[in-house]
């Protein structure tokens, strides 16, 4: 089934701005909530829908990505050691980024709706995000390709599993909070009691603490190491574009929820061909003797070679199409083309013999330019062009 369209889930216009998107998001979040909604599959599931269309609008490069090519942008490509580009969110992500948001509500960063909660949710750490480059050839940019890349990054602490606990200390129930990750004030206002819930200052929203710590986390439960991740990059992807792989930036302190890892794509120079959008262009230059009488002539292209034919009398920026030689598109897949710009090579320097013939050439009525014969105005090489 085709996903919505992530504007029209929060009703909002194309060029809505970040402070629109949030209170759309908000407004959603608030009617589809699941303790406002109690026993309502549907409405979670458009509680969740909101969610995902809003953690890709607020993020200003994800907003590009998906404004450029839809879902494919922000969504596609393979997993990455469990990973991906793109995925959905569960509940526990959706409280974790967004508890700020319903906090506004009064629902309290746990989720709980008008003091109720839907049992005891402690703040998840989060992991931050991670950026690297990786640089494609446009071979691979054609073909997709799976890139291997080391990184250095915060890992689980292995002595302590993540947990930051020194071995055979135990946690303890937070005293502040009773282990419920938050702490509740009601004030008095004109309007009558107004109850605020924030996140545990003691334990940081964890609900317990530790009694020991790990000596070589220092009870974080992350320390700074690297891991080789392998990226299966799509076909069809451009210069500067970044994908996201879910799960493979910074790991969380405690066993929480690892970042992401943003991969920017870097299109390495080729040394025969420039990329124009989904074409590939080709500049072939050929003698003068072969541009007057014709030949067949073999190119390179991103597959291997291909033979083209020059046509007797074939002028000077005459392009020639190579279909379905081209880039492959991100979205829809098919390719575009080989665009070939046909050049007249001429050379700098010429014998005595080469200069008497050309002579003998040039005085022949047949070799002097006639422009309503020979030659084709800018505006009709660009309708060839366009027109393939």
């Amino acid at each position: 089934m085709a996903q919505r369209d992530y504007y029209e889930i929060l009703e909002i216009s194309r060029d809505a701005s970040p402070d629109e998107i949030k209170k759309a998001y908000r407004k959603k979040a608030l009617k589809f909530h699941p303790d406002k909604n109690p026993e309502d599959p549907e409405a979670e599931k458009k509680f969740k829908e909101a969610a995902e269309a809003y953690e890709v609008l607020r993020d200003p490069n994800k907003r590009s990505r998906y404004d450029q090519f839809g879902h494919a942008g922000v969504k596609n490509g393979a997993s990455a050691g469990g990973g991906g580009f793109g995925g959905g969110m569960s509940m526990d992500d959706i409280f974790s980024q967004f508890g700020d948001i319903f906090e506004e509500f009064g629902f309290g960063g746990a989720g709980g709706f008008g003091g109720r909660s839907r049992g005891r949710r402690k703040r998840v750490n989060r992991g931050t995000n991670l950026r690297v480059k990786v640089k494609m050839t446009l071979e691979e940019i054609t073909n997709g390709a799976n890139k291997k890349i080391k990184v250095n990054k915060y890992v689980t602490c292995q002595t302590c599993s993540g947990s930051g606990a020194k071995d055979g200390s135990s946690f303890h129930t937070c005293s502040t909070c009773n282990g419920m990750g938050q702490v509740t004030q009601i004030t008095n206002t004109f309007l009558g009691q107004m109850q605020t819930t924030s996140t545990c200052p003691s334990c940081g929203g964890e609900g317990k603490t530790i009694s020991q710590k790990c000596s070589d986390c220092n009870g974080d439960g992350i320390v700074k190491g690297e891991e080789v991740i392998s990226l299966d990059i799509p076909a069809g992807v451009e210069d500067g574009m970044q994908l996201s792989v879910s799960g493979k930036g910074n790991a969380a302190a405690r066993g929480g929820i690892p970042g992401d890892l943003i991969v920017l794509v870097e299109q390495v120079e080729h040394e025969h061909f420039t990329r124009d959008g989904n074409n590939i262009l080709y500049n072939l230059y050929i003698s003068f003797p072969d541009a007057v009488m014709g030949t067949t002539v073999q190119v390179p292209t991103i597959d291997g070679k291909a033979k083209v034919k020059i046509e007797p009398g074939t002028q000077p920026g005459r392009i020639l199409r190579l279909r379905n030689k081209g880039i492959p598109s991100l979205e829809r897949g098919n390719r575009g083309d080989q665009l070939i710009n046909v050049n007249i090579w001429t050379p700098k320097e010429v014998s005595k013999e080469e200069k008497e013939m050309l002579q003998q050439l040039n005085d022949s009525d047949n070799f002097k330019p006639d422009p309503g014969k020979n030659e084709r105005s800018f505006f009709e090489k660009m309708r060839e062009y366009f027109s393939g």
